[in-house]
């Protein structure tokens, strides 16, 4: 094995490269079309559409996230001297096309539906118009992107409703799958509602903010539960000490005698319940410390808990005041995968088509209205782009011929806010955490069969 301390200078600095500003990031059969469409002369532009097929039993909508890192992603498109290099190892490719690659940059335009817009199935979510080149071969990164991070914004969106009005932390870094995931978990869950994240890189780069206090070795490190205790909130004086490292009711009771020994310095804001009944926990806690005249500290709850049991304790009107939400949400573990395609869907001005089995395409460049009954959601329509229909067009332009507009820059915060408005816009029953009884709420412009069939 090479160590990093022997490894090239230029190999280490490669290794630290940002993967979303990596053309490789693609799968090799992208590249080999892309060389069969250069020898052929196919250059005309291609209209490819990302959408998902269908939802998982368990959920009634999805809400579409993604979008920021595919336009950093396009606005940096690019093959570097060493890609170059790399493919021609492989012995796959012509120099004719790889003579190609180095300026190749994406021209194209790109219409999407807003990060936080709530989405349903055979709705383009992404539409990407460039030559088919450039098209084709940002399909991987594409799919990547969106497709995890709209699961776990739809995962995260669950949680939150769930905790109806209370705080939502993200705890899920440690076992998300990867660092890319654990920060796209952390930025999905935040434009969903989720107050922050105990992540700090995702406060540095996203600007989510950072929760967090101690963990149980911080009072196993210490010979006295108690000494522990003090010697944190000096130095964290509107700390949330976590109380259940050995007994949690005992652990409460020495936070109440904490709190009689400092007098009017005792400035801890909050407990945290994270193994146990954390309902019968959190309502004797909650007795305690009241009883005590600490009315004032919180309850926070973490400890395996997904949306069902956030409802739960929600709903037996448990004392909790925040739940901090960890691997169940980080990998949304009882749906982890949208059936999210990539397709092209007009080529040279000529709809394209498809007629696998459960696998049809709807051929020609789409658009998505959302209809409304006042303010409240009603269904949306998929039609043909040139088919103008009432109705809020959810696709809008995010990049022309290239080049970043501003409905492209648009804030993680205005895209909190939006997100928080589409969730609110929809039926209580959409919002329901039960399984779907009825089809997704999408129509179809008559120009188009079905998709099932």
């Amino acid at each position: 094995m090479t160590s990093q301390r022997n490894m090239p200078k230029e190999s280490i600095r490669q290794s630290l490269r940002n993967p979303k500003q990596e053309a490789l990031f693609t799968d090799l059969y992208e590249l080999t079309m892309g060389q069969a469409y250069a020898a052929e002369g196919m250059d005309q532009t291609a209209v490819f559409e990302l959408y998902f097929r269908e939802l998982p039993s368990n959920r009634r909508y999805a809400v579409a996230a993604g979008l920021a890192d595919v336009i950093e992603f396009l606005e940096n498109f690019r093959f570097r001297d060493d890609d170059i290099e790399f493919l021609r190892g492989l012995g796959n490719f012509s120099e004719e096309f790889l003579d190609r690659l180095p300026g190749l940059r994406f021209t194209g335009d790109v219409n999407a539906v807003a990060e936080g817009s709530i989405v349903f199935p055979y709705e383009p979510v992404v539409q990407v118009v460039a030559p088919i080149l450039e098209a084709q071969l940002v399909e991987t990164f594409l799919l990547n992107q969106v497709h995890f991070q709209t699961v776990v914004a739809s995962k995260a969106a669950r949680v939150v409703t769930a905790a109806a009005g209370r705080t939502v932390v993200d705890f899920g870094s440690r076992r998300a799958h990867g660092v890319d995931a654990a920060l796209a978990v952390a930025r999905a869950s935040y434009l969903v509602g989720a107050a922050g994240t105990s992540n700090v890189l995702a406060g540095k780069r996203f600007g989510v903010p950072p929760f967090g206090t101690m963990a149980h070795s911080y009072i196993q490190a210490h010979d006295d539960e108690a000494a522990a205790f003090e010697a944190f909130q000096a130095s964290f004086p509107e700390t949330t000490l976590l109380v259940d490292t050995y007994d949690t009711l005992d652990g409460v009771d020495l936070v109440v005698r904490l709190a009689e020994r400092l007098g009017d310095s005792f400035r801890v804001r909050a407990i945290r319940l994270d193994s146990g009944d954390l309902g019968e926990l959190a309502r004797e806690s909650r007795r305690r410390l009241d009883e005590a005249g600490l009315e004032n500290v919180k309850i926070f709850a973490s400890g395996g808990l997904d949306e069902h049991e956030v409802q739960r304790l929600v709903c037996e009107g448990s004392p909790i005041d925040g739940f901090g939400v960890g691997t169940k949400m980080a990998v949304s573990r009882d749906a982890p995968d949208l059936d999210f395609a990539y397709k092209l869907v007009e080529y040279a001005g000529k709809g394209r088509t498809k007629h696998s089995p459960g696998k049809r395409i709807l051929p020609g460049k789409k658009q998505v209205y959302r209809i409304r009954d006042g303010e409240t959601f009603s269904h949306d329509l998929v039609a043909p782009a040139t088919e103008p229909h009432d109705g809020n067009p959810l696709l809008t332009p995010v990049i022309r011929d290239g080049k970043v507009l501003p409905e492209g820059r648009i804030t993680l915060e205005a895209s909190r806010k939006h997100a928080r408005s589409e969730i609110d816009s929809l039926p209580p029953s959409y919002r329901s955490l039960d399984p779907a009884t009825s089809h997704p709420p999408v129509r179809f412009s008559p120009a188009y069969e079905p998709p099932g069939d």
